[in-house]
């Protein structure tokens, strides 16, 4: 959950120039400086390449945007950035007080300072008698006017109260139970919604409650920000710079939904602003001393100086989660590469999930020098990395590992990767692993590394990828164990669709007490992607004697394909009559069943997905949120 600083007031801010921020009366409408007036049937304000799973459908739905209403929004570029209104939001202000020459939101005695957001149609503070006070007779701002909680525009009586001001039950309860994920921090959304409907505003309101709970809600608005555009980064600074109490608040600062290209400006002009760059991110560090989690990705690895870097981890001792997801520029190797060189770097980190998803830029003593100081590890993504079998090893004994990722990782050898999973202490407790290799381009697991892998895996395994290994009939029975307690499984090469079922159903010609003492499998998502359209034999697949789409091997529901097989099944009715449907995002393609009316449903939501709710994700999540952003992208897209 998160907050976007979109919708935050600024106290006390410099007037900006009017001409920069009134919409231009030219009836053309194509003056740089015209800003299109808010609708609410805009559908751009989307970060970035965000890939969010969609309530509408079935499993594997999403929705994909690759816009921002700053791309079709033309902002007149003035010194003090910051001083823009908030029209992009959603949401207006447009009451306002002069205080000494600068504009102020609220009356110069307030206590609540900048830290509120009045709704649409605000028209200042209502004063109150002294007697109503008392009373606990508050207002509402509604649209047009001021209205009590009686009749609308009538008087109030005494009557019409039953709780003194701040004495309701629910501002009476603990501030543990009200900010602990309870009850406040469900009105927070990880991820910017889709359309031009403002964020947060459930949380906006309740600010404007009570004192009791202005200050609980506060630790839910700024725990866990999240910053999709440079504007808002320079608001949520200014804040914190100001205000530095609430910097301590910040436990979350996700940037993976950032979007660098605001208003249309070049990298130049970017750089000229002055807002995200990597002198105002230090800042920021340096002003949130107890950061848990930081997220990044490839639209930022440039700011990713070596002063950044070596504050992450040298300087925040209660960083829990790092994530440089797809950072490859060469300054952000060069910066990476000194930070860890840097005689400050401790010799134990205090950092437990860690993801240099992508990171295909930094050389190979970067991991050798950084994963020996991860003693207490416990999520680790170093897919596509250039990771080596010393470094592998080079992991504390102290580390349990749950998620582990080496997936397209071409410098570790299978021998060496099937010895760390088999006597390292530290992965005796996998829930994912994921080793898919590309087949085209590398090898990792032979079929002798399969052979060993597959007995010594644990019991506590839910995902398991093994697409691009050189798989054969002969492991299918060392695989049948594990599909009594894997939820997900991928694949390798050289099997046919007659070996598929083996996995759901028992083998007919068996004697019947095997028959009777078959334990059913567990599994909901199965790739095979590596076999071609003969090895599937789709004419069976789809006749009436395969089980595999039958009812009798619930509960699996999705069938990852590659494209080949796709093209032919996406268009045959033969798929919607069995009860299956053909899902595609990006360069991945599923057969999925369709949900049974009436029936209950499993939401897929899995405590080792840490937020996602769909299947055979292939990033790894360090933070416990919605799907979203870089996120999405490389989890369901890639």
């Amino acid at each position: 959950m998160a907050v976007d600083f979109s919708m935050l007031p600024q106290r006390l801010r410099k007037a900006p120039p009017s001409s920069a921020l009134k919409p231009n009366t030219d009836t053309n409408n194509n003056h740089k400086g015209y800003i299109p007036p808010p609708n609410s049937e805009r559908t751009d304000r989307t970060s970035f390449s965000s890939i969010k799973e969609s309530n509408s459908g079935g499993a594997q739905s999403f929705t994909d945007s690759k816009t921002s209403s700053y791309l079709r929004n033309a902002f007149s570029l003035v010194d003090d950035e910051d001083a823009l209104d908030d029209s992009d939001s959603g949401s207006t202000t447009p009451f306002q007080t002069k205080i000494g020459g600068q504009v102020g939101m609220l009356n110069p005695q307030s206590t609540l300072h900048g830290l509120v957001c009045p709704c649409d149609g605000f028209k200042g503070w209502k004063s109150i008698s002294q007697i109503e006070n008392e009373m606990g007779l508050g207002y509402d701002c509604q649209e047009g006017g001021w209205d009590g909680p009686g009749q609308r525009g009538g008087k109030i009586t005494a009557d019409e109260t039953k709780y003194a001001a701040g004495r309701s039950p629910f501002e009476m309860l603990p501030t543990e139970l009200l900010e602990s994920g309870s009850i406040i921090d469900l009105l927070a959304t990880d991820i910017p919604p889709n359309g031009f409907t403002a964020r947060n505003i459930d949380l906006m309101s309740l600010l404007l409650t009570s004192h009791g709970m202005h200050a609980a809600t506060l630790a839910t608005l700024y725990s866990q920000i999240t910053i999709p555009h440079s504007r808002i980064f320079r608001k949520f600074l200014n804040h914190i710079s100001e205000h530095k109490s609430l910097g301590t608040i910040v436990h979350r600062l996700d940037i993976s939904h950032y979007n660098p290209t605001g208003g249309g400006q070049t990298a130049r002009e970017r750089q000229q602003t002055q807002n995200l760059i990597p002198a105002t991110l230090l800042q920021c560090l340096d002003l949130t001393p107890n950061l848990r989690e930081f997220l990044a990705q490839e639209h930022i690895d440039d700011e990713l100086d070596v002063h950044v870097l070596t504050k992450l981890l040298c300087s925040l001792p209660k960083l829990k989660a790092l994530d440089f997801c797809a950072c490859s520029s060469t300054k952000f190797r060069d910066s990476f590469t000194d930070a860890i060189a840097s005689s400050d770097l401790p010799s134990a980190l205090p950092i437990k999930r860690l993801s240099l998803h992508e990171n295909t830029v930094l050389p190979s003593k970067v991991f050798t020098t950084l994963l020996p100081r991860l003693p207490n590890l416990t999520h680790l993504d170093l897919a596509h990395t250039r990771i080596t079998d010393e470094a592998l090893h080079s992991i504390p004994t102290t580390a349990k590992l749950t998620h582990l990722n080496l997936s397209q990782c071409s410098s570790l050898s299978g021998a060496a990767v099937v010895d760390f999973l088999t006597s390292h202490p530290a992965a005796k407790g996998l829930v994912y692993l994921n080793l898919a290799m590309d087949a085209k381009s590398a090898d990792m697991l032979s079929t002798e590394d399969i052979t060993s892998l597959l007995p010594i895996l644990p019991s506590t395994l839910r995902s398991l990828n093994l697409k691009g290994s050189k798989l054969d009939p002969s492991h299918i029975p060392a695989l049948l164990p594990l599909t009594k307690h894997l939820e997900e499984l991928g694949l390798g090469r050289h099997l046919e669709l007659k070996d598929l079922i083996q996995l759901f159903t028992p083998d007919q010609d068996a004697e019947i007490e095997e028959q009777l003492s078959w334990i059913p499998h567990s599994l909901r998502y199965i790739d095979v992607s590596d076999l071609s359209i003969s090895q599937l034999d789709l004419g069976t697949l789809l006749g009436s004697s395969c089980p595999l789409l039958k009812t009798v091997t619930a509960p699996l529901e999705v069938l990852e394909l590659s494209g080949d097989v796709n093209k032919k099944l996406e268009k045959s009715p033969s798929v919607r009559r069995a009860g299956w449907c053909v899902k595609e995002l990006g360069r991945r393609y599923w057969l999925v069943r369709q949900p049974v009316a009436d029936e209950a449903q499993d939401s897929g939501e899995r405590d080792w997905k840490m937020g996602a709710s769909y299947w055979g994700m292939r990033k790894i999540p360090v933070a416990r949120q919605e799907v979203g952003g870089m996120y999405g992208h490389y989890m369901f897209k890639r």
